[in-house]
């Protein structure tokens, strides 16, 4: 165990009084108030830890995306030029928020698309197999959607995926895979190895994987080294940038907090933004800004990430995300790291002193191993204990099988939530 986990211990207590201590200490609290909270059957706040798989509305988001509706009304057309947030340029007022968020510089990220789209987008660009080099690899356990993408690229390209794709695991009884059982792959398959795709916070376990570590393994075997950041983006500090990644990809309706289905965005590394011989699917809204409306020229990309644009976003998506991304530059993501931290090692800390051998936390135990999400094995309850959490009022997430996942989000969730739940946990257990 981590010397900062042992220290986060002590600074904790089994109390209510120290769970309002620690709200009234914490200068992000404020921040609860700027987004809606679904209730209760009795009308009062629900304990919502399913930031993971949907953040919450912010306030402000129906005023941003009203703005657009009025300037549509009043302006038509004329909008993309005339709007109080030119749609022409809209895009442009995310970048740098956005490159914050996840520690990238501004030419190498750009909202557009969809996840699952950008993988396959990106991968075109990325993932161009030979014979000799044919393979990629991935985690265990990595999200279905990233699954179904690599098999379709690996056949696209004329591969067996039971030969193109590599997998690594955990090893047996164990639940997390060890960043020296990813770089042993590579000293192994390396040279067959043409990408290396691993989500950056596993979607089931929460483990947040050293990006830097794994993208210089990939890199020492001429592979390309690409992340999908859906669970990480907004949740951790990830210093894409200094991390030399080639690619990445995040959806922003988890810990952004866009909306259902919300607009996503890439991450192309610097590197990468002046060389325009790498093969890519092109669209006008990728094309040179000067003369994107003289329809007769042949593709000429944008520099940097702006250049794996395809078509004019939706600006009421947009609208959403920017509302989002305000009040992540007003609250900074170090400052909601520093809170994170706390709050998931409160959680940890109380879940523990629950003491039921039912329940098992398999969420890597060291905070710079996880971000604010915890995954909770239930084992011989089957689905009960979650059931109950749900009739009270808790809103997690439920994961075959046999797995909840509980988030406390630092903009919105408080040491009272965390209390809260612990209590239910324990109290749903003395009944099954």
């Amino acid at each position: 165990m981590s010397t900062k986990t042992e220290q986060l211990k002590t600074q904790f207590e089994f109390s209510r009084g120290f769970a309002v201590e620690m709200d009234q200490q914490d200068e992000l609290s404020h921040f609860r108030d700027k987004f809606w909270i679904p209730p209760k059957k009795d009308g009062t706040p629900s304990i919502y830890f399913c930031g993971n798989s949907l953040g919450l509305q912010p306030k402000s988001a129906a005023a941003c995306i009203e703005q657009e509706l009025h300037d549509w009304k009043e302006l038509g057309v004329e909008g993309h030029l005339h709007a109080k947030n030119p749609w022409l340029s809209y895009h442009e007022l995310l970048t740098e928020p956005m490159a914050r968020v996840v520690g990238a510089k501004p030419i190498e990220v750009v909202c557009a698309n969809t996840l699952t789209t950008n993988l396959h987008v990106l991968m075109t660009s990325f993932y161009r197999p030979t014979k000799e080099r044919f393979k990629i690899l991935i985690e265990s356990d990595a999200f279905p959607s990233d699954r179904y993408a690599v098999a379709s690229q690996v056949k696209l390209h004329g591969f067996d995926p039971g030969e193109a794709i590599s997998v690594v695991n955990p090893r047996q009884g164990e639940t997390l895979i060890r960043h020296e059982d990813i770089e042993a792959i590579l000293e192994q398959e390396g040279k067959q190895t043409a990408l290396v795709l691993l989500g950056g916070i596993n979607y089931y376990t929460g483990q947040f994987f050293d990006l830097k570590r794994i993208t210089e393994a990939g890199h020492r075997q001429g592979c390309v080294v690409g992340f999908d950041l859906a669970h990480a983006a907004g949740n951790v500090e990830l210093s894409l940038h200094n991390s030399g990644a080639d690619f990445a990809a995040w959806c922003s309706y988890k810990y952004l907090n866009a909306g259902p289905g919300s607009l996503a965005a890439l991450f192309v590394h610097e590197k990468h933004a002046h060389n325009f011989d790498i093969p890519r699917f092109a669209g006008w809204w990728g094309h040179n800004k000067s003369t994107r409306f003289n329809m007769r020229y042949d593709f000429d990309p944008i520099p940097g990430a702006e250049g794996w644009q395809h078509s004019n976003p939706p600006i009421l998506s947009l609208a959403a995300v920017k509302a989002s991304l305000d009040i992540f530059d007003m609250a900074t993501m170090p400052a909601l790291r520093r809170k994170s931290v706390k709050l998931t090692g409160y959680l940890e800390f109380l879940l523990n002193k629950v003491e039921d051998e039912r329940i098992r936390i398999i969420t890597p135990a060291d905070p710079d191993e996880r971000g604010c999400q915890l995954s909770i094995q239930m084992r011989n309850t089957d689905k009960r204990l979650f059931e109950m959490l749900s009739e009270k009022g808790v809103i997690a997430d439920w994961r075959e099988p046999d797995v909840v996942r509980v988030a406390p989000v630092p903009l919105y969730n408080s040491y009272q939530d965390v209390f809260d739940f612990a209590e239910l946990v324990k109290e749903c257990l003395g009944k099954i």
